[in-house]
């Protein structure tokens, strides 16, 4: 609690001093609990826990120059291995023109996918991938260019998402978002990224959305590979699939995975290729449930989902509360 009020604190005081520059476009906080249930193999687990507690800031130091930072007031705010473990998001992005923008800071790797590109806050199951991953957000820079509105190739060297407190060792990563056509986005990537043994593993990631007016799907393919690798493509993979029907003020979601590394995928000293996904597992995850929108989309969020792994096959039941709120919206 003493870390939240202070964090609070911090956050008015910048406020304050920004709103005389009127550079402050935006500053709101989102919140989620829920009571959440274990059912199987003759067990039965519940309790009621907040799961996120973000403050956001948006807004503009001059008018080609902005900055975002999000920074979640129930995380560790300092570790010896992550002095900014509790904040994701912490950049400066200058845009010279319309073709170019060049940022820098913490923010997300560029890994493709749906699934990894959602906010954390609106995702209430992960991939094992995702769950596994050292650190989804870094220090880095990348330039991106822009061909149009819907089209921009993306550069990015950061820290590598494999080596937590690791100095020295970085993640390169090429990213298309653009579409085929109006109801088909894509969010490609070609990754390389390295590990604390300084190997590199590649990823090739691929996410599609399709918006078909009421109903969203999402497709996640991702192949990870490395040199020396028996088999590059297809022995080592992540298949994601989303499905959103939007009634009213209602979602109806459902989301399964189907995640495996061959065991074969290990060099000759019996190490693994691949940190994040361990050769010879094979993992399945899925669910369904029910989004309620009382006050809008962007107010308040009832949630009820219902989902389960093929580690701990054990049922998962949850019911919860999301909601925002603004001190600044321009």
């Amino acid at each position: 609690m003493k870390r939240i009020i202070i964090s609070l604190a911090v956050a008015i005081i910048f406020t304050n001093a920004a709103a005389g520059g009127n550079v402050v476009d935006s500053l709101y906080l989102d919140m989620r609990t829920s009571f959440h249930q274990q059912v199987g193999e003759g067990g039965y687990d519940s309790q009621i826990r907040g799961e996120h507690l973000n403050i956001h800031f948006h807004g503009h130091v001059a008018p080609q120059l902005n900055y975002r930072i999000r920074h979640s007031l129930c995380k560790k705010v300092y570790d010896e291995k992550n002095m900014f473990n509790a904040t994701d998001i912490m950049y400066l992005n200058w845009n010279p023109n319309e073709k170019w923008s060049i940022l820098a800071g913490k923010y997300a790797v560029l890994i493709g996918g749906y699934e990894y590109d959602a906010t954390p806050i609106d995702v209430y199951y992960y991939s094992k991938f995702c769950n596994s991953i050292d650190q989804g957000f870094t220090f880095g820079a990348s330039v991106t260019r822009h061909f149009n509105s819907a089209q921009a190739l993306v550069m990015q060297i950061c820290n590598s998402p494999l080596a937590l407190g690791k100095s020295g060792i970085y993640a390169y990563n090429f990213a298309w978002t653009g579409r085929f056509a109006q109801w088909w986005h894509t969010i490609w990537t070609l990754n390389f990224v390295e590990s604390p043994d300084r190997n590199f593993i590649n990823y090739i990631s691929l996410g599609n959305h399709f918006n078909f007016g009421k109903s969203i799907l999402d497709i996640d393919v991702m192949n990870r590979g490395a040199l020396g690798q028996k088999r590059f493509l297809f022995s080592d993979m992540t298949i994601i699939s989303k499905f959103i029907w939007s009634i009213g003020d209602w979602n109806i979601c459902a989301k399964a995975g189907y995640e495996w590394n061959d065991s074969a995928n290990v060099r000759s000293d019996g190490t693994a290729y691949d940190m994040v996904i361990a050769p010879g597992v094979e993992y399945v995850y899925g669910g369904c449930g029910l989004e309620w929108f009382p006050f809008g989309r962007d107010k308040i969020r009832l949630h009820a989902v219902v989902y389960n792994d093929s580690d701990l096959n054990r049922s998962n039941i949850e019911m919860g509360l999301t909601w925002r709120f603004d001190v600044i919206r321009r």
